[in-house]
């Protein structure tokens, strides 16, 4: 998830084990090991001169299970040295740097997992990518609430009953709204394949997720044997079922799909992808179905895309030119997020 919910869920993690013991300190700590397993963005850029490579990257190793067991070792053993001395020699132990950082970059991939980006939880055994696509990769309701309590924790001393309870509050609110999520899941993937069924479409497999910043307003898309089926579908929608149903055709003429950096983003991607030309140059853009379209009713919004280019033998990514989602686009979003 977002930069955010991490840093919150690290801090819970680090005054979880530590706080009674060095008070705000374990927050700080604790969010520091909840953002450790996202310095793969920057350490994948300069390990990488292909962006597709340095993309792959992120949600790699630095996200895998045995991870988070070696670097649980590593970062408790360098921070136990540093903090245990003068004043503070035996204020702590070595096991309790050692479960700090377990748990907070444990907890971290984890939480990933439920997102549909994907992460390699079990590298670097096997590259399957993780992906429960319940909840968004920012969604204010399972951060929010989470922060405000352990902002007010902060405020009590570290030996205070309030201070763990307002902790525990905020990891409870956290996870009853995860479960929420998962249930939501649940009933929309039944909505998404009655309404595929009642339009006689036959696909070899399914997929949803909530759209951005939400658990309300849902994605589905089908793929066929020539096309995708994608649609929406609101929690405050009057029926449970889909009301428009769009095909997307499969463009796979651009260029050699079976090329290694375009099969690299066809298994980022799950195989939910599209090509579009672009007008003025050879470049090609990568569309990434698996996220959601801006607008619910226009085949051509999705958000998640790239703009490759040719570089001798490779494929890369050309810089993000930062076009801005149109007013209609948005306007349609919002619609459909009520129900209309």
């Amino acid at each position: 998830m977002d930069s955010l919910t991490q840093i919150v869920l690290g801090a819970a993690c680090g005054e979880i084990v530590l706080g009674k013991k060095i008070g705000n300190k374990a927050l700080l700590f604790g969010a520091i090991g909840g953002t450790i397993p996202d310095l793969d963005v920057f350490i994948g850029s300069l390990l990488y001169g292909n962006e597709i490579d340095a993309m792959a990257f992120h949600r790699g190793f630095m996200h895998a299970i045995l991870f988070a067991i070696l670097g649980s070792f590593l970062f408790g053993w360098i921070t136990f040295k540093l903090y245990n001395s003068k004043k503070r020699k035996g204020t702590t132990t070595l096991r309790d740097w050692i479960w700090l950082y377990f748990l907070s970059i444990f907890t971290h991939p984890i939480l990933d997992s439920f997102t549909p980006y994907g992460t390699q939880l079990f590298l670097p055994f096997s590259d399957y990518r993780v992906a429960f696509n319940n909840i968004s990769v920012v969604d204010p309701l399972y951060t929010l609430p989470f922060l405000v309590c352990l902002v007010i924790a902060m405020f009590y001393k570290r030996q205070q009953t309030r201070r763990s309870t307002w902790v525990k509050a905020g990891v409870y609110i956290s996870s009853a709204y995860m479960l929420f999520t998962i249930g939501n899941k649940i009933y929309v993937d039944a909505v998404f394949k009655k309404s595929f069924d009642k339009g006689n479409i036959s696909y070899s497999r399914f997929s949803t997720q909530p759209t951005i910043m939400n658990n309300i307003l849902w994605y589905g898309i089908a793929e066929t044997e020539n096309d995708y089926k994608v649609g929406f579908y609101s929690l405050l929608d009057s029926k449970a079922e889909l009301d428009t149903i769009l095909t997307i055709p499969k463009r796979r003429d651009l260029l050699d799909v079976t090329h290694a950096d375009i099969k690299t983003l066809t298994w980022f991607s799950n195989g939910y992808y599209n090509l579009m030309p672009m007008d003025s140059s050879k470049n090609i853009q990568y569309l990434d179905l698996r996220y959601p379209l801006l607008n619910p009713k226009g085949i051509g919004s999705s958000i998640f895309r790239f703009e490759l280019k040719k570089d001798e033998n490779r494929w890369d990514m050309a810089p993000f030119s930062g076009n801005r989602p149109s007013k209609e686009d948005l306007k349609a979003f919002s619609k459909r997020f009520w129900g209309i």
